[in-house]
C-alpha cells in the first residue's frame, strides 16, 4: 500500500503567464494557487499560511512526462544490467528517477522493468522523483525483443533456465495463450498499471529481425483480454506495418515505436483510435557493438520523420517519449528529444508541449482502475488538477529549445503542490 505524503503547506505562485497544456498561447499574468496537493479554484483566497513566490511574469506550464522510459535500465551500462548485484540497479533506478523531475519530467510511464515499489516509495515521499505509471515485466516470445537467453539454452518451455532479463523482472518470456495469460496476470499481481508485449523485431536484440512478427493473434488476444478484465490496456513494441495490423486486430490501445510503418498502417491507427507512442530517434542516440544493431537503428531512425508526418496528416493521436537505455551518459537527452519535436520534426513548440502534457496524460488515463493517480488530473493547469508545474525562464510556446537545458531554465519544479527546486527567492 501506498504512504501518503505529508501535508505541504499551501503554495500562490503570483504573477505568472499560464500555458495550461490546451491553448494555444500563454495568458495575461495571474497567480495560481496550490493547496492540498492541487490546484485551487480561480478567486479562492489564499490561506494565511500560503508561501508566496513572485514568478516575475514567466511561464507556468505543466510539469512534462515521458510515455516510454526505462528506469532500470536508463542508468546501467549492458555489463551492469547482466553482472552486477541486483541492488546496484535499484539505487540507480532511484537515482535516476530523481535525475528526471529535476530535469521537470513529473510524470513517466516505465514501459519494462520493476518499478512498482519504486513508484510506491516516492509516491510515499521517501524519496524524490516522478510518478510512475509502471509495466513490469515487458513479455516476449521466444526468441523475440525480450528474449536475452543464451542462443544454446533451451527454451524455458522446455525447461531452460530464465535469462537474467527475466530474473530481475525486466522481462518475461512466455509461449502460447497460457503462459502469455499468466504472464500478463503475474504483471497485474506485481502491480503493473498498463501490459507491454513485444509484437515485433527489436534493434538491440540478438534473434529478432525487424520484419518478424511476434505473438500470433490469439496470443495478444489473450493478452488484451486479460488486461481488459483489470481495466487496463495492453501496448505493443513494434515497428512494422504488418505487427502493427496484427497488434491493433487484437485489440492492442498503443503501438510503441511504429517507425517503419506505411502510410496507410498509420492512417489505421487513426481510424481505429489507437495510440502512436513513438519517439523522435536520431541515430546518435544509441551506440552498438553490434553491425547489425548499428544497421537495424539506421533504419529506424530513418523512419521517424515520415512516420510522424503522417500521424500529423491523418491525425493520429500521438504520444512522446524517449526510450533511453543501457547507456548512463545519454540519458540527459531526454528533454533534448523532447526539443527535436519543434526544431527538427515538424511541430510547432505549442504542439510538442502539448504532446508532453495533456496528451500523454490522455494516454496515461486509458490505464482506468489501475491508475493510481485517477483521483485528478494530469498535464493541465486548471482547477482541481494535480498540482504538478514548472515555471521557466523564457517562453517555451515561443521557443521550446529553452527547454533543452532544465537546469538554466526552469526556475521552479513543483510536483503534488511540494516544491523540489526554487529559483523565484
Amino acid at each position: 500500500m501506498t504512504a501518503h505524503l505529508p501535508a505541504e503547506p499551501p503554495l500562490l505562485i503570483e504573477n505568472v503567464r499560464v500555458f495550461d497544456g490546451i491553448d494555444d498561447r500563454v495568458g495575461e499574468p495571474r497567480s495560481v494557487y496550490v493547496a492540498g496537493g492541487r490546484i485551487a479554484a480561480e478567486g479562492e483566497p489564499p490561506a494565511p499560511d500560503a508561501v508566496r513566490l513572485d514568478g516575475g511574469g514567466r511561464v507556468l506550464m505543466p510539469g512534462l512526462t515521458d510515455a516510454h522510459v526505462h528506469l532500470f535500465a536508463v542508468g546501467v551500462t549492458m555489463p551492469e544490467a547482466l553482472m552486477a548485484p541486483t541492488g546496484v540497479l535499484y539505487y540507480k533506478a532511484l537515482a535516476e528517477a530523481h535525475r528526471m523531475l529535476m530535469r521537470g519530467f513529473t510524470t513517466v510511464r516505465d514501459m519494462g522493468g520493476d518499478t512498482a515499489a519504486l513508484r510506491q516509495v516516492i509516491d510515499g515521499g521517501l524519496f524524490p522523483g516522478p510518478r510512475i505509471y509502471p509495466s513490469q515485466a515487458a513479455i516476449s516470445q521466444t526468441s523475440g525483443h525480450g528474449d536475452f537467453s543464451e542462443v544454446f539454452q533451451p527454451a524455458t518451455a522446455f525447461g531452460g533456465k530464465p535469462s537474467r532479463a527475466e530474473d530481475i523482472s525486466f522481462m518475461r518470456v512466455a509461449d502460447g495463450p497460457d503462459r502469455v495469460l499468466t504472464s500478463v496476470r503475474e504483471q497485474l499481481k506485481r502491480g503493473a498499471t498498463q501490459i507491454k508485449l513485444m509484437a515485433g523485431g527489436g534493434v538491440t536484440s540478438a534473434y529478432d529481425p525487424l520484419d518478424t512478427l511476434q505473438f500470433t493473434e490469439e496470443e495478444l488476444r489473450v493478452a488484451v483480454q486479460a488486461a481488459s478484465d483489470w481495466g487496463t490496456y495492453v501496448s505493443v513494441h513494434v515497428f512494422t506495418p504488418e505487427g502493427i495490423r496484427r497488434a491493433v486486430a487484437a485489440g492492442v490501445r498503443s503501438i510503441e515505436h511504429g517507425q517503419l510503418a506505411d502510410e496507410a498502417t498509420i492512417a489505421l491507427l487513426a481510424e481505429k483510435g489507437v495510440w502512436l507512442s513513438t519517439q523522435p530517434f536520431l541515430e546518435g542516440d544509441h551506440t552498438f557493438a553490434s553491425a547489425d544493431s548499428r544497421e537495424k537503428n539506421r533504419r529506424v531512425c530513418e523512419g521517424v520523420r515520415q512516420t510522424l508526418e503522417w500521424a500529423r496528416a491523418h491525425g493520429v493521436r500521438i504520444a512522446f517519449g524517449t526510450d533511453m537505455l543501457l547507456d548512463p551518459s545519454q540519458s540527459h537527452k531526454q528533454n533534448e528529444m523532447l526539443t527535436r519535436l519543434s526544431t527538427q520534426f515538424g511541430f510547432t513548440p505549442v504542439e510538442a508541449l502539448r504532446i508532453a502534457t495533456s496528451n500523454n496524460a490522455e494516454l496515461f488515463r486509458l490505464a482506468g482502475e489501475r491508475d493510481p493517480y485517477r483521483q485528478a488530473e494530469l498535464g493541465v493547469i486548471r482547477p482541481g488538477a494535480w498540482a504538478d508545474l514548472l515555471v521557466v525562464d523564457g517562453d517555451p510556446t515561443q521557443d521550446l529549445s529553452l527547454l533543452a537545458n532544465p537546469e538554466a531554465s526552469l526556475a521552479l519544479i513543483v510536483k503534488g503542490g511540494r516544491v523540489y527546486k526554487n529559483l523565484l527567492g
